[in-house]
């Protein structure tokens, strides 16, 4: 096997919660602090806000795009010794997510773009039955002195 030819071995996971929650709005606020809760455990405080917000923003999206009523939607956080990665699945694999423009004075179509802004990276992974949509936060990108939230843009700033 040559150098080109070899697939990289993803890092070893040293921390996993996954649970299951049925799919109803107020499981929503659940999953979300119990990510903040366990990040902060984990001995990453700095990203406990980002990762809330991200498990928000997925949860939301299975809960409103992916959910059946008798189906339940899984939230799983991996920590490796250089990514945090969050995925929620749930049963809906025919429909796959996007970046979509919202309207002005929309409600909804944000949910996304936020996601896209505050993760370092993300995707969809289709299964037999349902998807998975992952966010991953880098941990070596950003110090404890960098700020994180929703107000921290990543990647080139626009010039005016």
């Amino acid at each position: 096997m040559t150098a080109a030819q070899e697939v990289p071995t993803p890092d070893p996971v040293l921390r996993e919660d996954r649970l299951d929650y049925t799919p109803y709005a107020h499981n929503v606020s659940f999953c979300r602090r119990r990510a903040a809760r366990l990040v902060t455990q984990w001995g990453y405080p700095e990203l406990a806000g980002d990762a809330a917000l991200l498990v928000s923003e997925l949860a939301t999206n299975a809960l409103v795009h992916g959910a059946l009523s008798d189906r339940l939607f899984r939230v799983r956080l991996a920590l490796t010794a250089t990514t945090l990665r969050i995925e929620v699945s749930d049963a809906r694999g025919e429909r796959l997510p996007g970046v979509r423009e919202a309207a002005d004075d929309g409600c909804y179509g944000r949910g996304l773009l936020i996601v896209s802004r505050i993760a370092d990276d993300w995707g969809v992974e289709p299964h037999v039955v349902g998807k998975s949509v992952f966010a991953e936060l880098a941990l070596t990108a950003r110090g404890p002195e960098e700020p994180t939230g929703p107000h921290v843009r990543r990647g080139p700033v626009a010039e005016a």
